[in-house]
């Protein structure tokens, strides 16, 4: 499958140890920047691009995932879900107590992203997750498909509409 990747200065280091891990997992990674370390960039930018390439897959039907990664990985998040057919969860780390839904079924809130949401699009906070983490939770976000639900499928229809 086809991942984009994009970071700015306090991700960089992250994402091209996760390109390179994708690679190994048989992926096909593609690296939308930043190209240098450069304390001083921006990250919308590198984000807009890997956004505008995963949103013309979408588009066409192409089976294609994007990876932002910040310091917190919000800003990122918020470029990211300005492009139509991008949905970007933000992952920071595992949750500090367990989560229900309304049957009292315990979620995996990274799972959820996949199987609620259909995320094709993850955003990671460098800051808050070591790349071991990373690592571990990327792996686990492209192994997840998304069951198709209706009433799942009904909300990102809904969504994709807004």
């Amino acid at each position: 499958m086809k991942i984009y990747f994009a970071a700015d200065h306090a991700g960089f280091e992250l994402k091209g140890a996760l390109i390179e891990f994708v690679r190994g997992l048989g992926h096909e990674p593609e690296d939308c920047g930043a190209f240098a370390h450069d304390k001083d960039d921006d990250y919308p930018g590198f984000v807009a691009a890997a956004s505008r390439a995963l949103a013309r897959d979408a588009a066409a039907a192409l089976p294609s995932r994007a990876v932002v990664i910040g310091g917190s990985g919000q800003g990122e998040a918020i470029v990211a879900n300005r492009f139509k057919g991008v949905r970007c969860a933000l992952y920071y780390g595992a949750p500090g107590r367990s989560q229900t839904d309304m049957s009292g079924k315990e979620l995996d809130i990274l799972a959820s992203t996949r199987e609620h949401n259909d995320a094709n699009a993850l955003s990671l906070g460098a800051r808050f997750v070591t790349e071991d983490e990373a690592k571990q939770v990327l792996k686990k976000w492209l192994e997840i498909s998304f069951p198709g639900e209706e009433r799942h499928a009904r909300r990102i229809r809904a969504i994709d509409a807004a």
